[in-house]
C-alpha cells in the first residue's frame, strides 16, 4: 500500500485521539471539582477543650488538603456542611507555623466548597489563590480555620 494513502487515516486517528483525550480530561476535571479529586477524606479533628464550638450556628469544615509539599498542586478544600449560607469574608486559614490566608469577600452556600490554592492565580467563586511560591502544608501539620471574630471553627491534620 502506498504511504501517501495512509496520511489521511493517520491524521484522522490523531484528530479522534485528541478529541477523546480532551473529552476525558474535561469530564475528569468536572468530576474532580465536584468530589475534591477522589482524595481520601480524613475527618476534621475535634475542637480542643478550650474552643467554643458553635455547631448549631456554623458548619464549615476543612474537608481535605491535597498535594501537600508541592506549592503548584497544594489545595485546601473547605466546605459548608450546614443548612445556611456562611459569609467567609475575614475568615483565616492558618498553618502550624503561622502562615495565614485571609479570605476575601465570599459567601459559601450550603453544600458548596471552595478550594484554596497555595500558588498564584486569579480568584474565582470556587478557587482562591494564596499567592505563595513555596509549600505551605507538610504531612502531620495542623490546619486551622478561624472565623472573622477569631473563633476556631475547624482543624485538620495534613495526611
Amino acid at each position: 500500500m502506498d504511504r501517501r494513502r495512509l496520511v489521511p487515516y493517520l491524521l484522522l486517528n490523531v484528530l479522534v485521539s485528541a478529541l477523546v483525550t480532551g473529552g476525558i480530561l474535561y469530564f475528569y476535571d468536572r468530576a474532580y471539582r465536584a468530589d475534591c479529586g477522589g482524595a481520601p477524606i480524613i475527618p476534621t479533628l475535634p475542637l480542643p477543650a478550650n474552643a467554643t464550638p458553635l455547631a448549631d450556628q456554623v458548619h464549615v469544615d476543612i474537608v481535605s488538603i491535597i498535594g501537600a509539599g508541592s506549592p503548584v498542586s497544594e489545595i485546601v478544600v473547605i466546605q459548608n456542611t450546614g443548612p445556611e449560607a456562611v459569609v467567609l469574608t475575614g475568615w483565616r486559614l492558618q498553618d502550624s507555623h503561622g502562615a495565614v490566608y485571609l479570605f476575601p469577600q465570599l459567601t459559601l452556600h450550603p453544600g458548596a466548597s471552595v478550594q484554596v490554592h497555595t500558588a498564584s492565580g486569579v480568584d474565582t467563586a470556587i478557587d482562591l489563590y494564596w499567592g505563595g511560591s513555596t509549600s505551605i502544608w507538610q504531612a502531620g501539620e495542623i490546619a486551622s480555620l478561624y472565623d472573622s471574630q477569631g473563633i476556631l471553627r475547624a482543624l485538620y491534620r495534613v495526611p
